[in-house]
């Protein structure tokens, strides 16, 4: 008799009516005279990504106001032993266990000898129902407990399996302040701690009227075993590794970068791989990201280049993910086999001749026209390359070590593949179409020609903007099944007394109708100023480049509209400028202002370019009332010259400027989608 599924079901009755400070996604109404009826999934780490940030002046026990921040990145070793209960796709909480945390950055010479020395034995714990804390940072070796979390919530994405934690204090343990001779300060915070992880089951339970009914117990991922890890079903292309960046050249005052990618793919059938003049094959969009500013240097998450898209061909059938590639009844080389891996280098996808238009491309269904010259999605008759055409384009003061002191810098790819869509428009419950994106840390060198050095493990099947230290990021998807998905990232900071930040930032993962404006409400009496826009530059038009008459996407920064209930930007509307410089797929834009009043948890409103009403989203923004104090002038980050491009000619049609909706917002599935 299997007594597990019992344990479970005890466990989770008591997660059903049990208090919690975390926050957990609400419980569906049940018949109580029936029990419960559904899917009860055990879930554990698969893998993922933990961030501390902890203020050394804290730690050190120094008196000083001014904070010297200090951001450990982990890796969440693979299997790590810590479950998770969900119930019909609801996160019904967390059971104890703990996830060993892997160092991807090297220790700091300032943190405590105690704390840096245990670095690589820590582990994130969840305690025991009835403990002080919900969570705790120790030494799996010694035992020693170094911070108590508390103000954490954890969220859960169903379909992308992924739990994240998010806005944890960590306050000094009794044992660790007296480790460090000041007893005084146990409690005391000195830093955040978050986490995002991809979740795999170990037991699936069917639940009828409260009655374990069947058990399946999937296998583990075998990471840290050896062993094959588990497949999903259906095609399912994601960026394995990022073991590369170079410049490829440069141009004025630009350079032109490739990233190299390594796709493999996680599914039990085949990926389509057919080359050029078929347009059955996945795309791939590389991007280059910056977080900077502020005392810690993560007060903004920008985007500072983008590519055209490199067209796959010919898969080699490698096993570089140790998924087992399995070439059994597969056609090889115009289809990547279940578990196998394709690489392609930094110069192979920066080779101009192989590298198409975006725009050709509808993110969502991975469909574009075929590549037969001319004028196909390959075309590169009419027009002649320089060293930057098509490549990473990026501003060389964007990267220059002496202008961008303490940056951190971040690569991005996309798999794009129709075959996907194809499969889950057949099998809507073996969707893989939104775990495509993978991103990696590297270290930039130089001032005017630069070399770039891999710092952490690539962090696979998520977007980049997960990487933002500290901001909170929420996943909306405006059309389920028919569009794709952005995420909204916003981040507030306090530089000094009585000025806070506001850093937000908009990014389109898949969301083919893209973004045409943003609006932020403002409190009674709240003064504004440093009001920006940044978006990274767009390439020039070229012959056969997709858009409107040939003539690329615009870079005109979006118009600014101060009002005294709300901060405004937008872009042309489709009417006015098919061209507009509109948030499009594969792109992250940033808005920001100071204030001098205090967030408050409250509706923004974001409107669309191609087609659909405008919609809500979850933010911060300054909250009215208080007694309005000077606002100081914030620092701006360098912003690459906007060029304008030349609107089509089209009859204007002013479109209405979104306002933020006072009523009670909805709660969107605030969790990060792999």
């Amino acid at each position: 008799m299997l007594k597990i599924p019992l344990t479970g079901f005890a466990l989770l009755s008591v997660l059903f009516f049990a208090n919690s400070s975390a926050t957990y996604a609400a419980p569906p109404k049940q018949n109580t005279s029936t029990g419960l009826t559904g899917t009860l999934q055990k879930m554990i780490v698969d893998n993922g990504s933990v961030t501390m940030q902890l203020d050394l002046n804290g730690l050190n026990g120094s008196g000083s106001l001014v904070a010297r921040p200090v951001t450990l990145h982990f890796a969440a070793a693979a299997n790590s032993f810590f479950p998770v209960l969900v119930f019909n796709d609801l996160l019904r909480g967390p059971e104890p266990g703990s996830i060993a945390l892997v160092p991807q950055t090297r220790s700091n010479p300032l943190l405590p000898a105690a704390l840096a020395a245990s670095l690589k034995q820590l582990v994130l714990e969840k305690l025991p129902p009835g403990a002080a804390f919900d969570l705790a940072v120790r030494d799996i070796r010694t035992g020693l407990t170094f911070f108590n979390v508390e103000g954490h919530q954890y969220q859960y994405d169903a379909t992308a399996k992924l739990l994240s934690i998010q806005g944890g204090r960590l306050l000094i343990s009794d044992e660790f302040a007296k480790v460090l001779g000041r007893p005084r300060d146990a409690g005391a915070n000195v830093g955040r701690i978050s986490m995002g992880a991809a979740m795999q089951p170990i037991e699936v339970t069917q639940l009828v009227s409260g009655e374990p009914k069947s058990v399946v117990m999937p296998p583990l991922g075998g990471a840290t075993r050896g062993e094959m890890p588990t497949r999903t079903s259906g095609p399912d292309v994601v960026v394995g590794d990022l073991p590369d960046v170079e410049q490829l050249g440069s141009a004025g005052t630009q350079v032109g970068l490739g990233v190299a990618t390594t796709s493999c793919n996680y599914g039990d059938q085949p990926v389509n791989w057919l080359a050029l003049p078929s347009n059955d094959h996945p795309v791939v969009p590389q991007n280059l990201y910056r977080m900077s500013g502020g005392a810690d240097n993560t007060e903004r998450f920008e985007q500072i280049g983008q590519s055209w898209l490199k067209h796959t061909f010919f898969a080699l059938e490698d096993d570089a993910c140790s998924l087992g590639c399995n070439t059994s009844g597969c056609a090889t080389g115009s289809h990547l086999c279940p578990g196998c891996s394709d690489p392609y280098t930094a110069g192979l996808n920066g080779d101009q001749n192989q590298i198409g238009s975006r725009a050709w491309v509808n993110p969502f269904t991975g469909n574009f026209p075929p590549g037969n010259p001319p004028g196909g999605s390959n075309d590169h008759s009419g027009h002649n390359h320089d060293g930057v055409s098509h490549r990473v384009l990026v501003e060389v003061d964007d990267l220059n070590t002496t202008l961008n002191q303490g940056a951190t810098y971040f690569a991005e790819a996309q798999y794009v593949a129709p075959s996907e869509y194809t499969w889950c428009q057949a099998h809507p419950t073996e969707c893989n179409m939104y775990n495509n994106a993978s991103y990696r840390q590297y270290s930039v060198s130089g001032t005017t020609s630069f070399s770039f050095s891999p710092v952490a493990n690539t962090v696979r099947m998520l977007a980049a903007i997960w990487a933002w230290t500290g901001a909170t990021v929420n996943r909306l998807e405006p059309d389920p099944g028919n569009d794709g998905f952005w995420f909204m990232g916003y981040k507030v900071t306090n530089p000094s007394a009585g000025v806070w930040h506001y850093e937000y930032a908009l990014y389109n993962m898949n969301l083919d109708r893209a973004i045409q404006s943003f609006s932020v409400p403002l409190g009674a009496g709240v003064n504004v100023s440093n009001i920006a826009f940044h978006a990274a530059p767009q390439h020039p038009g070229w012959a056969n480049d997709g858009t409107f008459n040939n003539q690329g996407y615009s870079s005109m920064p979006w118009t600014v509209t101060k009002a005294p209930d709300s901060v405004t930007w937008n872009t042309e509307t489709f009417a006015q400028n098919q061209n507009a410089n509109a948030i499009r797929w594969g792109t992250l834009y940033n808005f920001r202002f100071d204030a001098d009043q205090p967030p408050q948890e409250i509706n923004g409103t974001v409107g669309f370019f191609k087609t659909g009403s405008p919609m809500i989203v979850a933010i911060q923004a300054p909250a009215g009332g208080a007694t309005p104090t000077p606002t100081a002038t914030a620092t701006p980050t360098p912003t690459p010259t906007a060029t304008p491009s030349t609107t089509p000619t089209a009859t204007p049609r002013p479109s209405p400027t979104p306002r933020s909706n006072p009523q009670p917002r909805p709660r969107p599935t605030p969790a990060p989608r792999p």
